[in-house]
């Protein structure tokens, strides 16, 4: 499939470990006070392919969490580091380990990078991370009715994906209807953060297969538009990656980093059970 490869501009970018934070009480949509394990940090329990339902913490972020201290040096860190992004630890006891991004969180505005447990369980939380960021404004040259964003080109060239006439298809694990898209709608862009699937509903979880949602899972929006932005456009289609677990908070849940969108329908999901990160990440072949 054609891309624009030669366009395209690989750029440095770096974050340090961002330590958790507690602001006390989180009032859940039942009404009750929790104050559960949440955002930040390294995360060595849960990681990329393992459930991201049910767990007792809220938002939590498969893996090593970055930011920066600027906030222009971190909206920089989150717009330009794209899923499957290769990340190298540049200091600390495990300095020159390869990791690869996951996605990017809005609201917290963290980054999360993927490594190996036995690696994380070296680290002493200090440590700096460069990111090469590569992949923002990629474009199907031959497919102008699809957008793509956060993407890695040799991430996506390592997916399962096929053209039919004018149209792609795409692995995913599930589809997720409109209407049970929350928190993150009206944001001006999806090239940095996420947006989440609201999960108050517990039969709408089971009907979707929400609870069997994973960190790293690929999934569909029916009838959302995100090339500037997400909202309802009925015939529109998107596909993210599950960046972060469910919440206790109404309106929010599991977090979706969108990679592609295309306002015609031009992109056709096929439901794959093992459409992970997981999977992919062990085929890719790095330019």
């Amino acid at each position: 499939m054609n891309i624009n490869r030669d366009k395209l501009v690989k750029i440095a970018v770096q974050g340090q470990v961002d330590h958790p934070r507690m602001k006390g009480y989180r009032v859940g949509f039942d009404g009750k006070g929790r104050m559960p394990i949440g955002t930040g940090g390294i995360t060595y329990s849960h990681a990329i392919g393992d459930p991201c339902m049910g767990l007792a913490g809220d938002h939590v972020e498969p893996g090593i969490s970055l930011a920066n201290p600027g906030n222009g040096e971190n909206h920089a860190l989150e717009t330009f580091a794209c899923v499957g992004n290769e990340a190298r630890i540049i200091n600390g006891p495990k300095k020159g380990e390869i990791g690869y991004v996951s996605g990017t969180h809005g609201g917290i505005d963290h980054t999360m990078i993927c490594f190996d447990k036995s690696i994380l369980e070296e680290m002493d939380g200090n440590e700096t991370i460069l990111v090469k960021a590569y992949g923002q404004g990629m474009k199907l040259v031959d497919h102008p009715e699809i957008y793509i964003m956060n993407l890695d080109p040799d991430l996506f060239e390592a997916l399962p994906i096929e053209e039919k006439g004018d149209a792609i298809t795409f692995p995913v694990v599930t589809m997720i209807p409109s209407f049970l898209m929350g928190s993150g709608l009206g944001s001006s862009t999806m090239m940095e953060g996420d947006y989440d699937i609201m999960t108050q509903d517990k039969e709408a979880n089971e009907t979707y297969g929400i609870n069997d949602l994973r960190f790293g899972d690929f999934v569909a929006i029916q009838d959302h538009d995100n090339e500037y932005g997400p909202h309802y456009l009925k015939g529109s289609i998107s596909i993210g990656v599950i960046v972060h677990s469910d919440s206790f908070t109404s309106g929010h849940g599991p977090g979706v980093c969108v990679v592609a969108t295309s306002k015609t329908g031009k992109i056709q999901p096929v439901i794959t059970k093992e459409a992970n990160l997981k999977t992919y990440m062990t085929n890719i072949r790095r330019r």
